[in-house]
C-alpha cells in the first residue's frame, strides 16, 4: 500500500513551491510527522512532514524544480516497490497575507501561561482610533529545543555550503555537535569548530592584538541564483521606495530606569517564564500603546481612502539564514511585558526552525527591527507596504550625559542610552506627527513605570 504525499497549500495566495532540498532519498524509512522536504514559496519557507510512515519509494519532484499546489511529491510505500502515483489531492487553505519587513533574533523560549495584565501606570492621552474590540492573540506553541547529536553524520542534513566550508578549513564533520534543527551542523558549527588561530602581533605594538578575524566566507569568488524569498523581499523594498515618499526621525532616550528594572527583576521574572528579560518587550509595548494614540501611524492607504486599524498588530524582524521574515504579535497593546517577551522567544525561534505558519506572518499594522541587535547605533529602516511607519532600535549602550537633579543642577552621569529611529511614509505622516509619536514613546520609556505590567 503506498501513499502520495502533496505540495500543501502555505498561504492564501500561494498556488507554488519550490523544492529547495531533499531531507530525505529513496530507500529512507521516514516517521510521521518526520521532515520530509524543504520547501521555498513567496510567502514562507518551510519544511514538508511526513503524513505517514513508511519507506520512500519514489521522489517525483527534484531540487530547484517548481511545482503547483497539489502536486504529487513523493511516494512512500511500505519498501516493497509495488507502489505508483496516487490521484493527486487537493489540499487547501486559508491564512492571512504575509507582511515583510526587516529586524532580529531572540532567544528561543516555551511560553508558559500567564496572569491577565494589570492596568499600565502610564495613562497616555485618549485614544484618536475609533473603539474596535480586540483580538485575543492565540497560545504561541512551545519551542523544542535542539538537542546537538554527536558521531557520524548524515550528509543529507549538511547543506553544500557547511560541507565547502569544513573542506576548506578541515574539519572532520562527523566531529561535530550540530546545534541546527534536529542536530543538524550549521555553518557556524563549522567555523566554532575550526579553531581559528589568533591574529599576529603588531610589530609597532608592545602588547599582542586580542583581535580574531573570522573564518574567510566560502561564498567568496562564486555566484548562486537569489532564492525566492530574497527575490520577494527584494521586489517588495523596491516598490515600497518607488511608490511611497519615506524619511526618518530620530530621537535619543534614557533607558537607565529600564536597565535597573531588568537587573531587580531579572532571576524572579526568569524563573516564572522560562527566559531573561530584555529591552525589547519594553520598546515593543511602549511602541504599542502610543500607537494607540496616534492612529496615522497605525493605518493603512487605500487608494484615496485611509483604514485606521483597531488593533496593535506588531511585526518583528527575525534574522534567518534564508533571509528577514515577520512573525506579527496580535492586539499587542493588550498584552504585559511577560506575555510579550515569550511571543517573542517563541515566534523567533519557530521562524528560525521553519516552523511557522503563514497567517502567523500577515495581519501586521506596525513593525518593530532592533537594528542594534549586532551593535549598529541606528539605521533608516525601510518601510513595507501597507504599513506606513517601522521604528528601529539601536543598541543600548553606556555613555556620559548631562542630567538634571530635583533642585534643577545639572550633572554629567552614566546613563544606558538608546536611539529609537522612526521611518514613515510621508503621505499620510507628517514630521510633527512622528515627533509626537517618538515623543510618547520617549517619555513612556524614560518613566519605566512597567512594574504592574511585568507579569510577575
Amino acid at each position: 500500500m503506498s501513499e502520495s504525499v502533496v505540495l500543501p497549500a502555505l498561504g492564501e495566495s500561494v498556488t507554488e513551491g519550490t523544492v529547495t532540498r531533499w531531507l530525505k532519498k529513496v530507500g529512507d524509512s521516514v516517521a510521521v510527522d518526520e521532515p520530509l522536504v524543504e520547501v521555498s514559496t513567496d510567502k514562507v519557507d518551510t519544511e514538508i512532514p511526513s503524513p505517514v510512515a513508511g519507506v520512500i519509494e519514489q521522489i517525483l519532484v527534484q531540487e530547484d524544480e517548481t511545482v503547483q499546489v497539489g502536486a504529487v511529491l513523493v511516494i512512500i510505500g511500505d519498501g516493497s516497490g509495488a507502489g505508483s502515483s496516487a490521484p493527486t489531492p487537493t489540499v487547501e487553505a486559508n491564512p492571512a497575507p504575509v507582511v515583510e519587513a526587516p529586524v532580529a533574533p531572540a532567544p528561543v523560549v516555551a511560553p508558559a501561561p500567564v496572569a491577565a495584565p494589570a492596568a499600565p501606570a502610564y495613562i497616555p492621552p485618549a485614544a484618536a482610533a475609533p473603539a474596535v474590540a480586540p483580538v485575543t492573540p492565540a497560545a504561541a506553541t512551545p519551542v523544542a529545543t535542539p538537542v546537538a547529536t554527536t558521531g557520524s553524520v548524515d550528509a543529507g542534513y549538511v547543506t553544500p555550503l557547511v560541507r565547502k566550508l569544513a573542506q576548506e578549513t578541515g574539519i572532520d564533520l562527523s566531529q561535530i555537535a550540530g546545534t541546527g534543527v534536529g542536530g543538524r551542523i550549521r555553518k557556524d558549527d563549522v567555523i566554532a569548530a575550526s579553531n581559528t588561530p589568533v591574529a599576529a602581533p603588531v610589530a609597532s605594538a608592545p602588547a599582542q592584538s586580542t583581535f580574531v578575524p573570522g573564518a574567510a566566507s566560502p561564498l567568496r569568488g562564486t555566484t548562486e541564483p537569489m532564492s525566492r524569498l530574497r527575490k520577494v523581499l527584494a521586489e517588495r523594498a523596491v516598490a515600497s521606495m518607488v511608490s511611497t515618499a519615506q524619511l526618518t526621525t530620530v530621537v535619543e532616550v534614557d533607558v537607565t530606569k529600564i536597565a535597573q528594572l531588568r537587573q531587580r527583576v531579572q532571576t524572579q521574572f526568569v524563573a516564572k517564564s522560562g527566559g531573561k528579560l530584555n529591552f525589547m518587550p519594553f520598546f515593543a509595548l511602549a511602541a504599542a500603546e502610543a500607537l494607540r494614540v496616534h492612529p496615522k501611524l497605525n493605518a493603512t492607504i487605500d487608494g484615496e481612502n485611509i483604514v485606521y486599524h483597531g488593533t496593535e498588530n506588531i511585526s518583528f524582524a527575525v534574522d534567518t539564514e534564508k533571509g528577514l521574515l515577520t512573525p506579527v504579535i496580535r492586539d499587542a497593546s493588550t498584552l504585559n511585558i511577560m506575555q510579550i517577551a515569550q511571543q517573542i522567544a517563541d515566534l523567533a525561534g519557530r521562524t528560525r526552525a521553519n516552523q511557522l505558519k503563514p497567517d502567523e506572518l500577515g495581519g501586521g499594522t506596525f513593525t518593530l527591527t532592533n537594528t542594534g541587535s549586532r551593535g549598529a547605533l541606528f539605521d533608516t529602516p525601510v518601510v513595507f507596504l501597507p504599513q506606513v511607519a517601522i521604528l528601529g532600535t539601536g543598541v543600548v549602550t553606556k555613555r556620559a550625559a548631562v542630567v538634571t537633579d530635583a533642585n534643577g543642577q545639572d550633572a554629567i552621569s552614566i546613563r544606558s542610552m538608546v536611539y529609537l529611529a522612526l521611518s514613515y511614509d510621508h503621505r499620510l505622516v507628517d514630521g510633527a506627527d512622528a515627533s509626537r509619536f517618538l515623543v510618547d514613546v520617549k517619555a513612556r520609556l524614560e518613566e519605566a513605570n512597567f512594574d504592574s505590567v511585568l507579569g510577575l
